[in-house]
């Protein structure tokens, strides 16, 4: 639904089974970026001990779980019971958005769905998640983004740009549909365009904290503080004429 981002309502539907408890803490964190996570929710079998580890985080993250026991060996009682809830909470009014979290193919239609109707899709896996779940999302953001970076020595803590042939292709199609007649583009529509292009585009899978420190640390582009009214413009560097 049409409604800003800090206004959003958001269900946090986590399979419990398919996550790791480590990464909840920064999770609610990054989702604050969309939303007000109003509904939180984990499913699993909580009588088992594969998913003990996470007691203590729904606890202190108030996240409601749902027991679902697993009658059949083989088949993913989670999933349904997920879904099942996912779809009453669709028609309930009640949320503008949806946060999946879950590395599983098996919500690929689920995330579909939720974008038909008109609602926000956001999903939260690993990087082993399937591609079709991936692209499925308004916004993927793989786990392992959240972590935070090691330790390291001042000198070697700012990232250096590597070369990277699809990131490369991606930012010249973005910045060159979002470039007005001087070439230069508004960073935030430029940042729009590459999410419409890679649902999971993420400066920190390249290191970056910022697109724009991505964007200024590129060879091809540079960055243009903001000025008279504009935010921050980028745009790809004047090819050099040979004499």
């Amino acid at each position: 639904m049409a409604t800003a981002p800090d206004q959003a309502r958001l269900a946090v539907l986590i399979d419990a089974d398919n996550a790791h408890s480590k990464h909840v803490e920064q999770l609610f964190v990054e989702i604050a970026k969309y939303g007000t996570a109003s509904v939180r929710r984990a499913y699993g079998d909580w009588t088992t001990n594969q998913l003990k580890p996470w007691k203590d985080t729904l606890l202190n993250h108030s996240v409601q779980p749902i027991q679902q026991f697993s009658y059949t060996q083989g088949k993913n009682a989670t999933d349904s019971a997920l879904i099942i809830d996912a779809m009453d909470l669709l028609h309930s009014g009640t949320v503008d958005g949806f946060c999946l979290v879950s590395s599983d193919s098996d919500f690929t239609r689920l995330a579909a769905r939720i974008r038909e109707q008109g609602f926000s899709a956001y999903g939260f896996g690993e990087r082993k998640t399937p591609k079709p779940f991936v692209a499925a999302c308004d916004a993927f953001i793989y786990v392992e983004n959240l972590e935070p970076p090691e330790a390291s020595p001042p000198a070697s803590s700012s990232p250096t740009w590597k070369h990277d042939p699809k990131l490369d292709s991606l930012l010249k199609e973005a910045v060159m549909s979002a470039a007005r007649d001087d070439d230069w583009a508004h960073l935030g529509e430029v940042g729009n365009k590459l999410l419409r292009r890679a649902s999971d585009f993420d400066p920190r899978t390249w290191g970056f904290s910022k697109l724009k420190d991505l964007m200024a640390a590129h060879p091809n582009y540079e960055v243009k503080l903001p000025a008279a009214g504009n935010g921050v413009m980028v745009r790809r560097k004047p090819s050099r004429k040979k004499s």
